[in-house]
């Protein structure tokens, strides 16, 4: 069986992050895939998600590495489920987000396997929420990555097969506003309007963004109110932040909590939810002596990239963790109903991965 139809097994099954059905039966192929090539499965169940799966090799002294990918994808079940190709393309849920770069990460691993048992101090961690946020899996995510000297993760690559050195943090959160109804034309003054307390936060917040650091807030959602007579008694924001630096983040959390205390319609009450999902992905000197490596094992010059999106490596990254991103095939579409990826790029990503995997495989040290 070829790569491909490999891929088109898994993509054909729905893995929705919510269908732990669909998510727990990738997780079984996976899990086959990698006991063929000699991995322990530690496997860590859920009940409303499916399974998180960290495969584990034998140890010995020495650097270890873990790879980093996720199990589910974003459309339910019944609305993008098929597989499909052409000369240059394939086409499908998760062919580069991220089934793709799982098939990479384990056909890489093919071609450094001798027999059974024959790959040392190489991990894969495969998470099942990361989709939604890796609410749940962020815990186990902070947990295992202690344990590894580097770290990969194999979300799709740039178009010119970047890897990822950096990503934004990012948090939600919801601001609930509590007022007075009152009727509008009888009794207009006695009450207290919890929309235009919430209007005054929204330029607050937005006011917060800051393009030249790369700092962004948005006010995604508004939802307020009872109607044209009635002077609002409650309203909700919900707003998310992305920012490219510690710094940037303790300011724009400061600001939040000024904004939530301070009170612009006299009465109106706040109450603050939600937090940071992901913390920031910055480049270090780790990070940048880490690269250099790579560099002098494969022979290349490896092109690299800052993201504004957020992937699981930002939770790597805030571990101290050495961590590039950015593994799996080029691709484009993903999140739509048009992802595709290039099936090029996975032999470019095999072959590049693979004389990695070789060089931390057996090796003693580093």
């Amino acid at each position: 069986m070829d790569i491909f139809s490999e891929l088109k097994e898994l993509v054909e099954i729905n893995s929705y992050t919510l269908n732990k059905e669909g998510v727990d039966k990738n997780g079984e192929i996976y899990k086959k895939k990698m006991y063929d090539l000699g991995f322990e499965c530690e496997e860590h169940e859920r009940g409303d998600i499916g399974s998180h799966l960290l495969f584990k090799s034998q140890k010995k002294e020495g650097k270890k590495i873990l790879l980093v990918g996720h199990i589910d994808t974003v459309f339910p079940k019944g609305t993008f489920e098929k597989f499909s190709e052409d000369d240059e393309w394939v086409y499908g849920p998760g062919v580069c987000d991220m089934k793709g770069g799982n098939m990479v990460a384990i056909e890489a691993l093919r071609r450094v396997y001798k027999d059974r048992g024959s790959i040392y101090n190489i991990d894969i961690l495969l998470v099942s929420d990361e989709e939604t946020g890796s609410d749940d899996s962020k815990y186990l995510t902070s947990k295992v990555a202690k344990h590894y000297d580097y770290a990969l993760v194999f979300e799709a690559a740039g178009k010119n097969l970047e890897i990822v050195t950096a990503r934004k943090g990012a948090g939600t959160f919801f601001i609930d506003i509590t007022g007075k109804p009152a009727h509008a034309g009888n009794h207009y003054a006695d009450g207290i309007d919890a929309n235009l307390e919430a209007s005054y936060k929204l330029q607050e917040l937005v006011n917060l963004t800051d393009l030249e650091k790369g700092t962004t807030v948005n006010v995604g959602k508004i939802e307020g109110g009872i109607g044209a007579n009635t002077i609002s008694p409650k309203a909700r924001l919900t707003f998310e932040i992305r920012y490219t630096s510690k710094d940037e983040r303790d300011r724009v959390l400061n600001e939040i909590d000024r904004i939530v205390e301070t009170s612009f319609v006299e009465g109106s009450s706040v109450v603050l939810s939600g937090g940071i999902q992901r913390d920031v992905m910055e480049e270090s000197e780790s990070q940048k002596d880490f690269v250099k490596l790579l560099e002098k094992i494969t022979g290349k010059k490896l092109p690299t990239e800052k993201r504004g999106g957020v992937s699981d490596a930002n939770i790597i990254a805030s571990q101290g963790v050495p961590v590039l991103d950015g593994f799996g095939p080029y691709g484009d579409g993903d999140h739509t109903l048009k992802e595709r990826a290039l099936k090029s790029s996975f032999f470019e990503r095999i072959d590049l991965t693979s004389k990695i995997l070789k060089f931390f495989r057996g090796k003693a040290s580093v």
